[in-house]
């Protein structure tokens, strides 16, 4: 009798947990779902420019959404763009409010560990920049050289490190006072960020800030949810094809000014 009641209760229990094995929703493709849905949500920057801000029709532009709509293309759905901050683009792809960050995310291994991170697909990094006249190659060239940067800032610590003695570098409180000091000649060089050159530029300046020497690289990466590989492997090759066809250097010289690095 208790065996009977044994092998009964057993029966149960494995019809129970089979029915609840059958009837639990299985992980959803993003790729898939994108597809069948035919839109895409992508996070983007909505103030950092020239990545992401809002232009005079109050419409999102810049290198971010440029990028965004170039893969909703290839993948021939609608982009939905979703205006984010730094703090909460990657909290939105965790709680599936976006498909896609690309919002010029760099990778980091805390980062690493909560999403997975595409190919590069935009440059982002400090360095000296310096009209082409400006025979500037590595930090030593910069002996004698009056060099502005930005105090306090990631560039200033490295370019302190790595600086000639006699190399004279002057110190702006603000990123406007750097611009400044490289519009008016004070200084033959400066030691910024690329969004900083980009900013320059978009002056037209009669001298023109070229990159001389990188002091500090981080790219910018498309941001997804762990385990969908179906759609890295699109995204992935979408950015492969666009840095092969020259889609990519048209976006990096039309927001950056400069050509996209060979070596991204």
């Amino acid at each position: 009798m208790i065996r009977r009641q044994f092998l009964a209760m057993t029966a149960a229990a494995a019809a129970m947990f089979g029915t609840l094995a059958i009837s639990a929703p299985a992980h959803a493709d993003a790729l898939e779902t994108i597809t069948k849905s035919g839109t895409i949500r992508v996070a983007v920057p909505q103030d950092f420019p020239p990545f992401g801000s809002v232009g005079s029709d109050m419409t999102p532009q810049g290198y971010d959404i440029d990028m965004a709509n170039l893969i909703g293309e290839k993948l021939g759905v609608k982009v939905e763009i979703v205006p984010v901050t730094s703090a909460n683009r990657i909290p939105y792809l965790q709680t599936n409010k976006v498909d896609l960050v690309i919002s010029s995310l760099g990778k980091n291994p805390d980062r690493e560990k909560v999403i997975d991170f595409s190919d590069p697909y935009a440059p982002f990094y400090n360095g000296v920049f310096a009209p082409a006249d400006e025979k500037i190659e590595s930090a030593a060239d910069l002996s004698g050289k009056t060099v502005g940067v930005t105090r306090g800032s990631i560039e200033d610590l490295e370019l302190t490190k790595v600086a000639p003695a006699d190399a004279d570098i002057k110190r702006y409180e603000d990123n406007n006072g750097t611009i400044s000091a490289f519009l008016s000649g004070q200084v033959e060089a400066v030691a910024t960020g690329n969004v900083v050159a980009a900013a320059i530029l978009a002056k037209n300046p009669p001298k023109r800030p070229e990159p001389k020497f990188l002091i500090k690289n981080s790219p910018c990466y498309v941001g997804l949810n762990k385990n969908e590989p179906a759609l890295m492997e699109k995204v992935n090759a979408i950015i492969a094809e666009a840095k092969k066809d020259g889609s990519l250097n048209k976006i990096s010289e039309k927001w950056l000014g400069v050509a996209l690095p060979a070596d991204l």
